[in-house]
């Protein structure tokens, strides 16, 4: 063999080398691109879109590295407690207006911004997955915020927005939380806390109506103290004037059974001096026998 023809079969092995890596390189980025990482905290479900399996994976996915075929894809569902919120202004989520609707039992409209925990059972994700075809985002912001609305409407429109507004909101907001978390439980979502956030949004009119009925109340509530207080006086002084009536009554009385308390006293009072005029006989207490 010459030197041309070995240094033709090395190039030819080199360029067999070259393209041996290449393929592994790319079965390997082919690989890597079509895996997914389950975040700490998150249960994976498996969905499959071809072959003979195709559907839900009854069985959850631990955190960690899969490898996703064709076909295949993950979608992740939170395991752990996880605070989620409503609002009005703008949040993570974006700027869409999340704020919950509800009114009285006069059909007084008022909306407010609530809060809620929960956590998924990871064992009923792949079941929750196949009920619903949502992710969790979707779940969230969807059904369970529906029911959410609809829990608080229905409790909301038992009572006044007077009730509301003196302190019975939080008593409305815990029977909200039973009717969704009896909804929900049975289907592995554990809705553990639903709370507002900040105040009941009232219309101003409303505002200006309790806060004069307030006001109102208040004013007669001093009036009726000032009553009472005045009733009370009065009757203080009916009473003291009583006992001096009485105390008078019994100091005749007594005055007239006993015409010695007279002289009594009037010894008591005298300073022991005669007058200087007299007008014929000089008065002098008797002190005789």
């Amino acid at each position: 063999m010459n030197s041309s023809q070995s240094r033709f079969n090395i190039t030819g092995r080199v360029k067999t080398f070259v393209a041996i890596g290449a393929v592994i390189v790319l079965s390997m980025t082919m690989l890597v691109s079509c895996g997914q990482t389950i975040q700490p905290g998150n249960v994976g479900v498996k969905i499959r879109t071809l072959g003979p399996s195709a559907g839900v994976d009854p069985t959850p996915m631990n955190s960690g590295y899969h490898i996703n075929l064709v076909g295949e894809r993950i979608v992740e569902f939170p395991q752990i407690q996880r605070t989620y919120t409503y609002t009005k202004e703008e949040d993570e989520r974006g700027r869409e207006n999340e704020e919950i609707n509800f009114s009285d039992n006069n059909a007084l409209p008022m909306t407010a911004d609530v809060q809620l925990v929960m956590r998924i059972d990871p064992s009923k994700a792949p079941e929750l997955y196949t009920r619903y075809r949502l992710t969790f985002d979707q779940l969230f912001e969807g059904p369970i915020r529906n029911d959410v609305r609809t829990a608080i409407a229905a409790e909301t429109e038992l009572v006044s927005v007077e009730f509301l507004y003196r302190g019975g909101r939080q008593q409305v907001i815990q029977k909200a939380l039973q009717r969704v978390r009896s909804k929900w439980e049975s289907q592995g979502v554990n809705i553990s806390q639903l709370d507002w956030i900040g105040t009941i949004r009232y219309p101003q009119v409303i505002l200006d109506s309790i806060q004069a009925k307030t006001k109102a109340d208040a004013d007669a509530s001093a009036a009726q103290a000032q009553v009472a207080v005045s009733k009370a006086q009065a009757d203080a002084r009916i009473e003291e004037a009583r006992g001096q009536a009485e105390a008078n009554r019994l100091i005749a009385q007594s005055i007239a059974a006993s015409p010695q308390v007279v002289q009594l006293r009037a010894i008591e009072k005298w300073d022991g001096k005669l007058p200087t005029t007299t007008g014929g006989a000089v008065p002098f207490i008797d002190v005789g026998n």
